[in-house]
């Protein structure tokens, strides 16, 4: 069943006394921040508030989401249509400069999130919180459904000391959360000090799942070409720190993945001794046009999201590494760093959280059934216990 909900961006357009009547503003955003009618949110908000859009900033991916990831960098630029500046927060710096706020007297954020911890657009909006929370200029974050709904949690928190930008707080894999329920979040708990005003969303609820929307699906960068990506990105993102490709180069990102020398069949076969709700699985070869083992054939698996709210990828993928580790006699490799900016830990450990799957794999013990489970354990009832005073959302 379709439902009828209306995003932050929408409910703003139609209700512009929402903002001061008055003030310079600056927005963060991308190509995936589109209205139901694909209208760019710079272009519509300028529409609304005339003269107001003084400078635009744009995530991790540049404002069209044309660049790939880790540390491929996006240079300042303009958005020519309405002659404003692009500021990237992905380049020397991933936080505004104060010249950049001076001249402002609200920052807005337009951004399509995919409701996995890794994906740095959150950690874009906890630095312009930052940013702003110096500079004294409040933040409105216009809010954007979470695809993969607002029910279920996957994988544990980050451990302290594992802080980086592909997580920077102790937030759950599959954290259920909307952008602005975030925001409100982390401006708490990290005690920032941020002025951060929400519009929510219209007609979203906690049960709703991106097919359930109605809407079109922008990639808001390279890899996530389709909603189904999401749903199998909490867990295949861990694939980055290990030497299986995760899809990088195919057309399937994430939703492919293997490495030379794998027999897809025999790989099948281990994962099919138990059930994957929710998936399909096939055997597959496949070549890669860049990232990992460019040019070389991989066996591996396609992965195909049938029932959506069944998914839970993050259990998924500990099993799939279980079974490659089994086939292979133990040759996955951990990568080594740098992975998005951090030179020190291994980017594996920055991608779970902490050291423990990266020992799994690698030490004396057994990786077996038992151990998986406890890799995938959270405490469910701890995360909406932490967070049920800034819910949004029924």
């Amino acid at each position: 069943m379709t439902e009828h909900v209306r995003i932050g961006l929408e409910v703003l357009a139609d209700n512009p006394g929402l903002l001061p009547a008055d003030g310079r503003l600056g927005l963060l955003q991308n190509q995936a921040s589109v209205d139901d009618r694909m209208r760019l949110a710079c272009d519509l908000l300028a529409e609304v508030f005339p003269g107001r859009l003084q400078r635009l900033f744009s995530p991790q991916h540049g404002f069209w989401s044309e660049q790939q990831a880790n540390m491929i960098e996006s240079p300042d630029t303009r958005y020519e249509p309405l002659n404003l500046p692009v500021c990237s927060l992905y380049s020397r710096t991933r936080r505004p400069a104060m010249q950049q706020l001076r001249d402002l007297d609200l920052l807005l954020i337009d951004l399509q999130d995919v409701g996995t911890r890794v994906y740095t657009f959150v950690w874009t909006m906890l630095e312009c919180l930052r940013a702003c929370a110096e500079a004294g200029i409040p933040v409105c974050v216009l809010d954007r459904p979470n695809p993969l709904g607002g029910l279920i949690v996957e994988g544990p928190p980050i451990a302290s000391g594992f802080e980086s930008f592909v997580g920077n707080a102790s937030v759950p894999m599959r954290h259920g959360l909307t952008m602005a329920e975030l925001a409100v979040l982390l401006n708490r708990e990290l005690q920032v000090g941020a002025d951060v005003r929400c519009i929510p969303m219209e007609g979203w609820q906690r049960s709703h799942l991106w097919p359930d929307l109605g809407r079109e699906w922008v990639p808001p960068s390279p890899n996530m070409p389709r909603w189904e990506t999401c749903f199998v990105y909490p867990g295949q993102v861990l694939l980055e720190g290990l030497s299986l490709s995760e899809g990088r180069g195919t057309t399937r990102p994430f939703e492919i993945c293997g490495a030379p020398g794998i027999v897809p069949e025999m790989l099948l076969e281990l994962l099919n001794q138990q059930a994957s709700p929710g998936l399909a699985c096939r055997p597959l070869k496949f070549r890669p046009t860049f990232d990992k083992f460019a040019g070389q054939i991989c066996g591996g698996l396609a992965v195909h999201v049938r029932q959506p709210a069944l998914v839970r990828s993050f259990h998924w993928t500990l099993r799939l590494l279980q079974a490659v580790q089994q086939l292979s006699g133990n040759s996955l490799r951990v990568l080594d760093p740098p992975y998005e900016y951090e030179y020190r830990r291994p980017p594996l450990d920055i991608l779970y959280g902490s050291a423990a799957l990266r020992q799994a794999l690698t030490g004396d013990t057994e990786f077996d059934a038992a151990r998986v489970q406890r890799l995938a354990g959270v405490d469910e009832l701890a995360w909406f216990h932490r967070t049920a005073d800034i819910l949004l959302y029924d």
